[in-house]
């Protein structure tokens, strides 16, 4: 069975670091999100570190209601996290259950960091928060020398379904403006762990 012709990708913005697309997903009203940016004044693995850091995330991301590690694979190193977030008003703040994978490729340079939405007995639906289901993400970081020095490009990947009654164009301005605020607010947090020198956990020593 062939798979129908994929969407074009339509530029939404386009700045200096920072170039965001989506394009439409077969069969319903949403959009799939494509980032690509650049990042001079810190390394790879910090960046890499901090996004993986649920504890220090509760300190940057004023939006975090709740962000618990439920489940951890030490063999793998893959998590299931229980996310709650603010969501903006007069909505109800949204409640991701989400498994992460997350894989450093020393030949090739790169390291991958990979979510989507999953069940799980342990995180039941709350009334309070509207469950988001549908979820993916990937985020490829490419060095431009090593781990260790600064410089690198990332290509991040994801759609979202927050299942709200908006129209399209309503939701897809959320999506496109959240995103950019998250990971200017993600490079905000790694400068700052970097100056205080501030001991976030390597998650590459730790596989």
């Amino acid at each position: 069975e062939r798979e129908a012709a994929e969407q074009p990708w339509e530029m939404v913005m386009d700045k200096k670091h920072f170039k965001l697309w989506r394009r439409p997903i077969e069969g319903s009203h949403l959009y799939q999100y494509r980032v690509f940016g650049t990042y001079t004044d810190v390394t790879p693995r910090q960046f890499f570190n901090v996004q993986l850091d649920t504890e220090y995330r509760k300190k940057w991301d004023s939006l975090v209601i709740k962000l618990d590690v439920i489940e951890r694979d030490l063999a793998t190193g893959s998590e299931v996290i229980h996310w709650v977030t603010h969501f903006p008003y007069p909505m109800y703040s949204r409640d991701y259950v989400y498994v992460r994978r997350y894989h450093v490729d020393k030949e090739n340079n790169t390291m991958v960091l990979v979510s989507r939405a999953v069940e799980h007995p342990s995180v039941p639906e709350d009334p309070e928060y509207v469950r988001v289901r549908t979820y993916e993400s990937q985020m490829v970081i490419r060095p431009h020398k090593t781990f260790d020095e600064n410089g690198f490009d990332y290509l991040l990947t994801y759609s979202d379904n927050p299942q709200t009654v908006f129209p399209r164009y309503c939701l897809s301005w959320m999506v496109s403006s959240g995103m950019p605020d998250f990971l200017e607010k993600l490079h905000a947090a790694t400068l700052k762990a970097k100056r205080m020198e501030m001991e976030v956990r390597d998650y590459l020593a730790a596989k």
